[in-house]
């Protein structure tokens, strides 16, 4: 039997994802807008809901995943931020570091091995992450000064659509 995965199951396996990654600080999912950008810490990673397709034995959970992190200027720099003096700013190793931690997210949803607790047994759903991403930089895209990267991913997971286990009174729908 398949142990279907609900939409909670791969939301907390996001956040628990970027809870556990040493380098994320803040992880949140919803509005990218409704993030408090002046109380958050940061590098953050912010998982947003884009919508759900269905496939014959499957469901696709399809986010827009955001890893960003605060720049800073030249000014308030101390001595480790000097190998970049060139630059008026660190965005450089922003990118840098936030582009690696987005190929840390697909690595893990593609093939990790801290997916399931225990053994993975053959009839326990699994998340899948296949095929190819666009990451795509951004700069000032909010009130303050953020850079990072976005990119769309679908997570997939088995689904038997079971009809035997709809809370349903037991009436013929068809008129």
């Amino acid at each position: 039997m398949i142990a279907n995965k609900t939409y909670n199951n791969v939301i907390d396996t996001l956040k628990s994802l970027g809870d556990n990654h040493l380098q994320i600080s803040t992880t949140t999912t919803g509005d990218i807008y409704s993030i408090d950008l002046n109380e958050t810490l940061f590098p953050l990673f912010h998982i947003n809901p884009v919508n759900v397709s269905t496939a014959p034995s499957e469901l696709i959970y399809n986010f827009q995943l955001f890893i960003m992190d605060a720049v800073t200027q030249k000014e308030d720099w101390t001595e480790a931020n000097l190998q970049s003096a060139d630059n008026l700013s660190n965005e450089q190793e922003v990118l840098s570091e936030c582009l690696q931690i987005c190929v840390d997210i697909i690595s893990m949803m593609r093939h990790s091995k801290w997916q399931a607790a225990g053994e993975l047994a053959i009839d326990n759903a699994s998340y899948f992450a296949e095929g190819e991403y666009n990451l795509e930089p951004f700069s000032e895209r909010f009130d303050n000064l953020l850079t990072g990267w976005v990119f769309s991913i679908g997570i997939t997971v088995e689904n038997n659509f079971n009809a035997c286990v709809i809370p349903m009174q037991d009436n013929p729908i068809g008129k």
